[in-house]
């Protein structure tokens, strides 16, 4: 087992390195000395072992780090030869967008505004594990056949028509589809074909297509925003291309590919697992959640397949979330229009170029971040000012909008995807007090569709938004845009009143 004990070399006020055996090189370490403290002795183990895993080349350990499935969540991982499902996750494409709503912050003063909003919302899109469109009257239905689609085709102009979602918002995705390992969507027809040939996963499928358009539970989100523009220049640039406006109304979102992606992942995990047994491979630290595959292999392949079909399948259901909340809006506030902001992954592999050569970029739990001028935003909306980068800190905080800087080079173009847990969730229902969760959110204005918030996803559960920003800040990896105040909060209120 590789010593826990290194100590972290200090390069900065906001950065620094993890040293690692045998005079490998380092791992990047990105946070100001408090948010280092958090980083705990199986974050640290997991970050390691993952930065001497066959193949990896680069490893940095974002602010909101800690102990995930295999890596940390909050890193990065690149390699320019092997692909991990571990530093992608079971939540294939776990992803955050943001939709602009063109009223100001006085539609949604009043309490009365907001609870119709809430209850508007929740008619369209469920909350809660297992939820999907019977749940609730007003989802968008999807069938068997336009299910296949959607997982092939991603946001394609034809499913975004079926499905009522405005085909210009895919120009504002961080990738609006995804292909097979070949680089084409056939070699994703016919994994879905050879997937659909166990009679487990054909039986689920059409049950899983129910979950388009819904978040599901945990982590996940629905909240009402007010935007509030920074007071700089380049904010102000970048709010306006971003389509920002201060004092408007905004509303962001966070959730994955449900249960389709959970389990497209779970099989894959299982499946590397036997074939490492098999072989007699040693595995990363002795960590079976650190399985991998060779690029070219049938094994790498198959992953790579299955990660797009999953990652389609989240980019239409953050689409369809975010076409269903216009609509809710526009059944309370008759005339409002809206147009997406961005969606933006935080649990995928993508390839890009890193030191001039291709690698497979994997970031569990941290956020794209390429500046103006990158080549990759050539031709998009971003081009100049670098895109959108969406991280939710918790509904009292608030959540940032940030743009890249050339800092971000150090980090492999990444940044941190929230907070991150300072308290696991069994430790926060332990220590936290239900009654005192309730009035913080009262005190301060905030509804929510839950009798009781969640115990485990109250604020006091995560890191000190503020210093994780000014960790992101001081090592020059992204400047804040705006600030996102919420006004209401949509969770897994199943959950919350068990």
């Amino acid at each position: 087992m590789p010593d826990t004990n290194t100590p972290f070399i200090e390069t900065g006020e906001a950065t620094a390195i993890l040293p690692l055996p045998n005079d490998q090189k380092p791992a990047t370490v990105i946070g100001t000395e408090a948010i280092r403290a958090t980083f705990d002795e199986g974050c640290v183990r997991q970050a390691i072992n993952s930065a001497m895993a066959p193949g990896v080349t680069h490893l940095v350990l974002n602010p909101d780090a800690h102990v995930g499935y295999g890596a940390p969540v909050g890193c990065v991982m690149a390699s320019p030869s092997h692909i991990y499902p571990g530093p992608v996750g079971v939540d294939i494409k776990c992803s955050m967008s943001l939709l602009s709503i063109d009223v100001d912050e006085s539609a949604v003063a009043d309490k009365r505004t907001r609870r119709a909003l809430i209850e508007a919302i929740c008619d369209r899109t469920p909350t809660g594990a297992g939820k999907g469109q019977r749940n609730v009257s007003k989802a968008r239905h999807v069938s068997h056949t336009l299910g296949t689609r959607i997982m092939i085709e991603g946001a394609s102009v034809g499913v975004c028509e079926e499905l009522g979602i405005p085909p210009e918002w895919a120009e504002r995705c961080e990738d609006s589809s995804h292909t097979g390992h070949d680089g084409s969507s056939d070699a994703l027809r016919a994994r879905l074909e050879l997937l659909k040939e166990d009679e487990r996963f054909f039986k689920k499928f059409p049950t899983k297509m129910t979950q388009l358009g819904s978040y599901g539970g945990g982590n996940h989100f629905g909240e009402c925003e007010v935007v509030r523009v920074g007071e700089s220049d380049r904010a102000r640039e970048a709010a306006e291309v971003f389509g920002l406006k201060d004092g408007r109304v905004a509303f962001l979102s966070h959730c994955g590919s449900r249960g389709i992606g959970h389990d497209l992942a779970t099989g894959q995990f299982n499946a590397l697992q036997r074939h490492f047994e098999t072989w007699n491979i040693p595995l990363p630290g002795g960590d079976r959640q650190l399985v991998h595959a060779p690029l070219g292999t049938d094994e790498a392949n198959s992953y790579l397949d299955d990660m797009a079909l999953g990652a389609n399948f989240a980019t239409v259901n953050h689409l369809l979330i975010n076409a269903l909340v216009l609509e809710a809006f526009q059944e309370v506030l008759p005339g409002v229009d809206g147009g997406l902001v961005y969606f933006i992954s935080h649990n995928i592999a993508r390839q890009e170029i890193l030191e001039n050569r291709p690698h497979w970029v994997h970031r569990k739990g941290a956020t794209r971040a390429f500046p103006g001028g990158h080549y990759a935003l050539k031709g998009t909306p971003f081009e100049k000012t670098g895109h959108p980068i969406l991280l939710p800190g918790n509904p009292q905080a608030g959540s940032a909008v940030m743009v890249a800087n050339e800092g971000a080079e150090k980090s492999c173009f990444s940044v941190n995807h929230g907070a991150g847990r300072m308290l696991g969730r069994k430790a926060a229902i332990r220590s936290l007090d239900q009654k005192a969760i309730n009035e913080s959110f009262d005190e301060r204005d905030i509804l929510t569709n839950c009798r009781n918030y969640p115990v485990d996803e109250a604020p006091a559960a995560y890191k000190d938004f503020n210093e994780v920003l000014r960790s992101v800040e001081k090592a020059d990896l992204a400047s804040e845009v705006a600030r996102l105040e919420a006004r209401f909060v949509i969770k897994d209120g199943d959950k919350a009143d068990d």
